[in-house]
Order: structure tokens, then sequence, then C-alpha cells
């Protein structure tokens, strides 16, 4: 009787995507941080630099106008220049932005070293998105995914604790010196450890089209990030930009279904998978964003919680991603993700529904219990999703997707946090009327029984907008595809775990 060698298994990742995995993560860990850890300092630099919470908010704004401009051109630089090459000078650049951050000596210089981090940074997660896909393959994107995306969820929800910790007990400086550590490390990693990537020099540089989508999804993103500064949409410069952004975003869209080789390839979007995963990644960045920006306000506003407590009380979110996310990972690509991400969906529902119920007393226990469940919501739905967006794509398509799947959820998140924002401000206004836009800056500062019930209601009320976009999401998810990616068989005891 001969031995047979077990067949192997499927689900485990090799040596090679492990490694991989982790110089990704550590250079998405330190560019997603950066999306939020600033915001708890902008009133000690608004200080130390003498200027005004307007002026000083674009260190926020030109770091996001930076990664807007930059994300398109990455598809075709990881062909032009390689995977590998890119990441590094991605990592080099952040990590050099961070550097002159730290020591930056006026606002303004401030805000350009950001611009510069940024453009660093919005290379680092589609790039590594690219590297792991190319690694893993399409069968093991799901457990891929899992592991890089635990730093997506995270970071906007660890960005405030560690920000506040950091501005609280060292200084400001060191929000951005802590990426310097991280990022040599990686750059070190990515050196040795990353395969050589592949280059091809024969895809065009597509100018045009740069010149269209990149100033359009920076004007948007001025515009949406304006609306909070203007107290709405009447403003004519957010009305401007907006109107220029969304007209030469709609003048690259028929640029790129004519283009032979288009900065973004809409026509991906003929491919019915695709399509329908990215109306829900587009959603879960709307509802996630969009919900990081209300809860920290409610804490402190309505709360008075300082911002480094108010982070902490956002912890449990972040507690219930990171246990759910890998496992979601691995029965997304054994069942499919039609059976994984509505369930997602229905859960982040359910934990949002309980912060439309919020009052100026609510207990902190309910709230953590809400935002646990929450948590699972979105460990179960996010990274699933974005797998599925790669299912039925190509080698060569990847890139241009890993694109196309960044923009729709940095633009959904804008789109979230604006929304939410002007709902926040009528709600308010409505209740307070003689407020006025700057009773959202009270955090920690006694504010009486009868307005912290009505600034309650108002945020309960913006609460509903964040419900209903998780509700809408469970839609497009019920059209996902249904079956799995990979075809092992499977004990019945892990079936049953996946029912259960």
């Amino acid at each position: 009787m001969t031995n047979s060698a077990p067949p192997p298994d499927e689900t485990k990742l090799g040596p090679d995507v492990i490694r991989a995995g982790v110089v990704v993560v550590l250079g998405t860990i330190m560019a997603i941080l950066d999306t939020t850890i600033v915001a708890v300092a902008l009133d000690t630099l608004a200080k130390d630099f003498h200027v005004s919470i307007s002026t000083i908010q674009w260190v926020t704004t030109g770091y996001l106008l930076a990664l807007a401009v930059v994300i398109p051109v990455t598809g075709w630089a990881v062909h032009r220049i390689g995977a590998k090459p890119l990441y590094i000078t991605s990592l080099a650049l952040f990590i050099a932005g961070s550097v002159l951050c730290g020591l930056a000596w006026s606002a303004t210089s401030l805000i350009v070293f950001r611009i510069l981090q940024g453009i660093g940074g919005g290379m680092i997660l589609p790039v590594g998105q690219t590297i792991m896909a190319r690694t893993a393959g399409p069968k093991k994107m799901g457990q891929v995914m899992g592991i890089i995306g635990v730093p997506t969820l995270l970071g906007p929800i660890l960005g405030p604790v560690i920000g506040g910790a950091i501005v609280t007990n060292i200084s400001w400086r060191w929000i951005f010196f802590v990426n310097v550590p991280i990022g040599i490390v990686a750059l070190y990693l990515a050196v040795r450890f990353l395969k050589p990537s592949e280059r091809d020099r024969t895809h065009r540089f597509d100018l045009l089209g740069f010149l269209f989508l990149s100033p359009g999804l920076a004007l948007i993103v001025y515009g949406l990030s304006e609306v909070g500064n203007q107290g709405g949409f009447s403003s004519t410069s957010v009305r401007l930009s907006l109107g220029i952004g969304i007209v030469l975003t709609i003048a690259f869209v028929f640029r790129s279904l004519r283009a032979p080789e288009p900065l973004m390839d809409m026509r991906l979007f003929k491919n019915r998978t695709f399509s329908i995963a990215s109306v829900c990644i587009f959603l879960t960045g709307a509802t996630l964003y969009g919900t990081m920006f209300l809860l920290p306000l409610y804490y402190q506003v309505v709360r008075g919680e300082s911002p480094w407590m108010a982070g902490l009380l956002m912890a449990p979110q972040g507690i219930g991603a990171a246990l759910m996310m890998r496992k979601a990972g691995i029965w997304s690509d054994r069942y499919g993700a039609r059976r994984v991400v509505p369930i997602g969906m229905a859960i982040l529902a359910l934990g949002t529904f309980a912060y439309t119920q919020v009052s100026g007393s609510t207990s902190y226990a309910f709230l953590a219990s809400a935002l646990f469940v929450r948590g699972i919501g979105l460990g179960l739905g996010m990274m699933p999703v974005f797998a599925a967006s790669y299912r039925e794509l190509s080698h060569e398509q990847i890139p241009r997707a890993t694109t196309a799947t960044n923009i729709l959820r940095q633009v959904g998140g804008s789109l979230g946090v604006a929304i939410f924002a002007v709902v926040l401000q009528t709600q308010i206004a409505l209740r307070l009327p003689t407020a006025g836009p700057g009773v959202l800056g009270e955090a920690g500062v006694a504010i009486p029984i009868d307005v912290v019930n009505k600034l309650a209601q108002a945020f309960a009320t913006s609460f509903w907008w964040s419900f209903g976009t998780c509700v809408i999401a469970i839609i497009p998810a019920l059209f996902l595809p249904a079956a799995p990616s990979l075809a092992p068989s499977l004990p019945m005891d892990e079936v049953s775990e996946l029912d259960v």
C-alpha cells in the first residue's frame, strides 16, 4: 500500500505572501493613521503657529488632496516602474514628508510638507494591495484583504487615540516623527523581501485623463472639506469647486471610455461583479468615515470628553472588526461573498441604530456594546467586498481595479463626512438657533442640561443618515457572487460554524 502525501492546504498562505503582507501592513498603518491622527492636534497647531483653525485645517485637507491627486497615477506607474520600486519610492516620500512635517517652522511649511507626505501616502495603499493581489492570487484574496484590511479599519479608530496621547504627553511634532522608525523598518523589509516586480514600458501615460481626473477629484475633496468650514453648500467657493470638479470628472468618464490606455479604466465597470462590489465599497466608505466624523464630536461636544478619551471610547469598534476580519476573509473565499457581506451590512446597521437613540446621558456600556457590534459588521462586510471586486479580473486588470476601488472608498468617505456634517449643522441650527456654528468647538466645556439634550437630539438625527447608508448597502451586497472562490471539501463542523 503506497503512502500518498496529503493534499496541500489551499487555505494556508505561503511564506512569500506572509512576508509581503508584513511589509504592506507596516506601510498601510502609517498612511491610514495619518488621515485621522492629526485631527486632535489642530487646535494646538493653530495656537503654536498663531493662525486660525480654518487655516490650519489645510494640514488635513492638503493631505487628502494629495491622496486624491496621486491615486489615479498608481495604476500606470505600477506597469511602467514596477510594483516593488514604486512601493519603495512611496515609503521614502512618506518618511521624508513625516520628518519635514515634524520640523515645520510655520503653518505654510507644515501644509506643504503634508502634501509631500500625502503623495507618498496616496501610493502606499493601492500599490500595496496590488503587490498582495499578485503575490497571493485571486483565490486567496479574501484572506489577504482580511490581513491588510486591519490597519484600514483600525487606522481611523486608533488615530485620534494615539494623536491625543502624543499631544497631551509629548509634543505635536511626534505625531509625525512616530512614522519614521516604522517607515524605516518597512523600507528595509521591502527592499529585502519583496520580489522584483514586472515592468511594461509599452504603456502610455494618459496625460489628458490625468488633467481631467486628478484636478476633478481634488476639487471635489476640497469642496467637501469646505462644507464644514462654510456651514453648508451655499458658499460660492463650495459650489464652484464641486461644480467644476464634477464636470471634470464626467469629462474623464467619457475620455476613459474612448482612450486606448485610460488612467482609470471605466470599462472595468462593465464587469457586473466589479460594479456591484464598487457600489458596496463606496457606501461602506461613506458610513465608515462619516460615522467616524460624528462619533468623536458626540463624545466631546455632548458628553464633554477630551479628544484622547473620545478616541478611547471608539476602540470597541476596532476590536470587533479585528476579531472578525480574518474569519470573514476565509468564509468569503469558501462560501461566497453573498453569504457573508449582507450579514455584515445588517450587523453594521444594527450597531449604528443604537446611536440613533442617543441622549445626553446614554450609558457608555451600551454605546461601547453598539460600537463592538458595528465593528463586527465592518469586519464581515468591508474586506470581502474588496476581495470580490478582484474575483473576475485578469492579472493585468488588478492595478487598474485597485486604483478605482481606492478612489471610490476615499470619495465615498469624503461625501459621507460632508453630508453628515451638513445634517448635523442643520439639526443644531434648528434646535439651537442662537448657538451658531461655534458650538461644535465647545468640547470639555460645561453645557446646560437643556442644551445638552438638544445637541444629543441633533446627533441622533444625524446618526439616522449613517443607519440609512448601512441599510442601502445591504441591497447591492445581495447581488455579489454566491459561488465560493475555493473549492476544498469542508468538514461539517466548519459549515455549522458559519451557519451559526
